[in-house]
């Protein structure tokens, strides 16, 4: 069986993609799934989260300039259980050292190729852009996972986010879609937070039921390069994560 790809996507940053991008992968893998874990953003968040050091040696940017196999760069994560392509500071020139490379959109398509059997999920963290690396994501993905933060204009951008995937879809992959809506910092105590739940509900029937709540514990694990699920395992971002890749899970044998 070849691995789900599923890309973690919004060009809004600061909603908890990367949080939710890690923990899904550390969720998974205690789950025994084979997860890889791939960092398309050149400030590689992801990377450092999973307390991995990006620079010198091969990631993402050599497997897109095809300069080195995914199968020799990814590399285990220590104490998680999931596989990481790591990205580094060379990232951020892909995008401009793509654009004359024939069929460029289907770079990480070609590259993820290989290794697809060896994994049961292909979790890809995407730049908060709409560029050529989240395009090149969108290509390679089967669907997209969309983290919204529970604060006010939660919704701003996500109207360029669904016609980006929808000239995605007509252009490059047509079977892309959409696995999940994921509500991010959500504070039960304040209306807003529920009133945009309740709004981006109505607008995307494929929201999860669990949402993630405002955590402080959530904040910090990335900068102790740990998974929620190592910093604080019997805590409130743990047991939102447990939920959600359940949810995940569950949907994932109901959509081929």
């Amino acid at each position: 069986m070849t691995a789900r790809i599923v890309a973690l996507v919004n060009q809004k940053g600061g909603v908890g993609k990367t949080t939710t991008a890690v923990s899904l992968a550390a969720a998974l893998a205690r789950r025994h799934r084979r997860v890889l874990l791939v960092d398309l953003d050149p400030q590689g968040n992801a990377t450092s989260a999973s307390g991995v050091a990006g620079d010198g040696r091969p990631g993402v940017y050599e497997a897109l300039l095809d300069e080195h196999p995914v199968d020799g760069a990814a590399l285990p994560v220590e104490g998680e259980g999931f596989d990481l392509l790591s990205a580094s500071r060379a990232l951020a020139g892909a995008e401009v050292e793509l654009v004359p490379v024939l069929a460029r959109e289907r770079r990480l398509t070609n590259a993820l190729a290989p290794v697809r059997d060896r994994y049961d999920w292909i979790l890809l963290d995407c730049p908060p852009s709409l560029g050529l690396l989240t395009v090149n994501a969108l290509t390679a993905a089967d669907s997209v996972i969309i983290p919204v933060q529970c604060e006010y204009l939660a919704l701003e951008g996500l109207g360029r986010l669904t016609q980006t995937l929808d000239l995605v879809r007509r252009n490059l992959n047509p079977s892309l879609a959409i696995f999940g809506v994921v509500l991010t910092m959500f504070d039960s105590r304040t209306r807003l937070a529920n009133e945009v739940a309740e709004e981006v509900r109505s607008h995307f029937r494929e929201t999860f039921e669990t949402v993630v709540p405002r955590s402080i514990r959530l904040g910090e694990a990335p900068s102790h390069g740990q998974s929620i699920f190592r910093y604080e395992p019997g805590g409130r971002g743990a047991a939102a994560y447990d939920a959600l890749v359940d949810e995940l899970l569950a949907r994932a044998e109901v959509k081929p």
